[in-house]
This record gives C-alpha cells, sequence and structure tokens, in this order.
C-alpha cells in the first residue's frame, strides 16, 4: 500500500487583526513601528488580517499596504469586513478575504460530534518549571497549563495552551490560550511584563503600569479585551 501523502486537520490559529481607521500609510507605518519596537519578538512574522470595517468608502491600496506591514516583518494574510470591491481588489494583490463576525454563535453538536470532541480535548497535567526562565529562552506547554516556580526574565517567553502561574515576578513575555482558549488566565505574583497575551487579545508595558503594576495579579480575557485584576494574599 502505498503511503498517504498528506493529512487533513482541523486547528485553531490565533490572527492578530488590525483594524485600520485610517489610509495614510506614512503615519500607519510611524505607528506601527513604536508599537512593534515595545515587543519585537512578539510581532516578528505575525499573521495580520486587515479589517476593513471602517475604512469601506475609501479607497485602498492594497499593495502598498501589504509591502507597508511587510516591511515591519508582520505577515499581511487577508482581509475581512470590506466592501465587494475592496475583497475583489484584495485578491488581486494577494490577500485572502476572510469572514468575520464577533457575533456567530455555533450550532449545537450532535450526540457523536460532542463525543469526538470530549475524546480529543485530553487534558493532559500541568508542565513546572523550576526556577527562572532566563532571558532568550522561550517555554511552550502544549495542551496544558504551565507553572513557573520563579520569575520570568526581561526578553523570556512562556506560553501555554491553558494558563500561565508564575510564582515569581514576571518581566518578560507571558501567553495563555494559546490555540485559542479564551477561559485561562496569567497568574503572577509580580507584574512587571513586556507583554502578556490571552487568546489572542495582548497587552505590552504602557497599557499594564496602572493600579497593579509591581502587584500580584491575575490578567483574563473579558469581551475580547484583557482585565487585571488583584492577587489576594492570604
Amino acid at each position: 500500500m502505498a503511503k498517504q501523502t498528506f493529512e487533513l486537520k482541523g486547528n485553531l490559529f490565533t490572527l492578530s487583526v488590525l483594524q485600520l481607521f485610517s489610509l495614510d500609510l506614512t503615519k500607519l507605518r510611524e505607528d506601527l513601528d513604536s508599537k512593534i519596537s515595545q515587543a519585537p519578538k512578539f510581532f516578528q512574522g505575525a499573521p495580520i488580517v486587515i479589517n476593513l470595517a471602517d475604512v469601506q468608502d475609501q479607497t485602498v491600496e492594497f499593495k502598498a499596504l501589504k509591502q507597508t506591514l511587510m516591511d515591519l516583518q508582520l505577515n499581511p494574510v487577508g482581509v475581512c469586513s470590506g466592501t465587494q470591491s475592496q475583497h475583489d481588489l484584495a485578491k488581486e494583490a494577494g490577500f485572502s478575504v476572510l469572514n468575520y463576525s464577533r457575533d456567530v454563535q455555533p450550532s449545537a453538536p450532535s450526540q457523536s460530534q460532542a463525543t469526538e470532541v470530549v475524546e480529543k480535548q485530553v487534558y493532559l497535567p500541568a508542565q513546572i518549571v523550576n526556577g527562572t526562565v532566563r532571558s532568550g529562552q522561550q517555554i511552550y506547554a502544549k495542551d496544558r497549563d504551565l507553572i513557573v516556580l520563579g520569575a520570568v526574565s526581561h526578553g523570556a517567553e512562556v506560553i501555554a495552551d491553558g494558563n500561565v502561574h508564575i510564582y515569581g515576578t514576571l518581566r518578560g513575555r507571558a501567553i495563555a490560550g494559546a490555540q485559542g482558549q479564551p477561559d485561562t488566565s496569567i497568574f503572577c505574583q509580580r507584574l512587571e511584563a513586556e507583554l502578556v497575551s490571552i487568546n489572542g487579545s495582548y497587552w505590552i508595558s504602557d497599557s499594564l503600569q496602572g493600579e497593579h503594576w509591581g502587584q500580584a495579579a491575575q490578567i483574563t480575557q473579558q469581551d475580547e479585551s484583557l482585565k487585571i485584576t488583584a492577587l489576594v494574599k492570604g
């Protein structure tokens, strides 16, 4: 029997959505460059979907827009929420056209489908890191929680498909719900992060420096944004 040449599998990938409010590409480049400089490793090569909902009445130079994003080491893969004319022009420039809705409600699965989903979503024991995650290191806990019994240094990155628990200071980057799980959290004993992200929603350092900065905190996703609450110490 000949060996099969491929297998198709369903999977979830996190895509960042760039909501365009202006088509001034010079200003867009400046603003994006400033944002990217705060967490360059997080954005490098990041797949980007361009939401056209707020510029439907304008002419988009898709080739120039695509080149602008690529010059910033982003990976523009598609557009959504534009007019039919915009979508046609986007296709000519090499973009995919994606359907995007915040309010899609999936139909209830049949009993056999529900059984199959339960069988596939096997939850594994947490991955434990003893000690500090140092600058330049990346730890990924696939299909499980990640527990760090120490700090996460500047320039380090910890990622989990489940929750991230850090029993020390979070100075680097922490990403929970990496495969699209919204009901996940990041916990840390001291919040000084470069970046936190849950299910594709992220905040960089500037957005984190509020009342919970330097404190024990829990970060969750709420309404496609992030929420920070204090961890009460016993």
